[in-house]
């Protein structure tokens, strides 16, 4: 498993093309392709659909709240710090490959430090909401790491370019961003929170990355 993932970091760094088994977004685009399929083991970038940054984290902790690692918007398309690969929650059948459905539970795992994305009831740094950080490892994660994928619309399977929602297990609130910007830890950046209520700014999109094919016994 740990080969897969090394296996991932090195197609994203060698701009990865159709023959390898693997679809890239820039390869869809390039071929026409629209509306590729996401599938758990995916690794991809979320784009905030108002401002277009990106879901990023990286190995700096928050300076208040819970301490763990923080999580942010990011301004630039270039940036391995913005990889997440998508997981199922631990107990379920879905696999590798598999298509992610509408009402799916899910896990987001960031590449670069293996934390997965979390939150809990620690107030956000800025504005107060939700905390939405980064924590655990390969082998420890919990039900703070949970979200559901709502699909905007009537789609039944999440695709690149779709609007999407993902509202926390545990909290009720939904993944959150604005134009409220770091000075200093990360300066530039803007705040990731949690809020309870649906408004324009938690739609997100499934933007660059590299996409598993689905399961063929996934698509039936």
């Amino acid at each position: 498993m740990a080969l897969g993932f090394f296996s991932l970091a090195l197609f994203l760094f060698l701009s990865v093309d159709s023959d390898s088994g693997y679809t890239s977004a820039s390869a869809a685009a390039a071929s026409g392709k629209e509306g590729v399929e996401i599938t758990y083991g995916s690794a991809m970038k979320l784009m905030h659909e108002k401002t277009k940054f990106r879901l990023h984290s990286h190995d700096v902790p928050y300076g208040s709240g819970s301490g763990q690692q923080s999580v942010t918007g990011f301004p630039g398309v270039v940036d391995s710090n913005s990889y997440w690969i998508v997981k199922p929650v631990p107990g379920t059948t879905a696999k590798q490959g598999d298509a992610v459905m509408s009402g799916a539970t899910i896990r987001l795992q960031h590449m670069k430090t293996r934390k997965w994305l979390h939150s809990h009831l620690h107030a956000s740094p800025i504005s107060g909401n939700l905390e939405v950080s980064c924590f655990g490892d390969d082998s420890n994660s919990d039900t703070g790491d949970h979200w559901k994928l709502i699909i905007e619309g009537s789609g039944k399977t999440w695709k690149q370019d779709q609007r999407v929602r993902l509202q926390h297990i545990d909290t009720s609130g939904y993944l959150h961003s604005h134009d409220k910007k770091y000075q200093r830890i990360a300066g530039g950046q803007q705040e990731v929170c949690g809020i309870r209520e649906k408004r324009a700014d938690n739609v997100w999109l499934a933007a660059e990355g590299v996409y598993l094919p689905v399961n063929e016994s996934s698509s039936k």
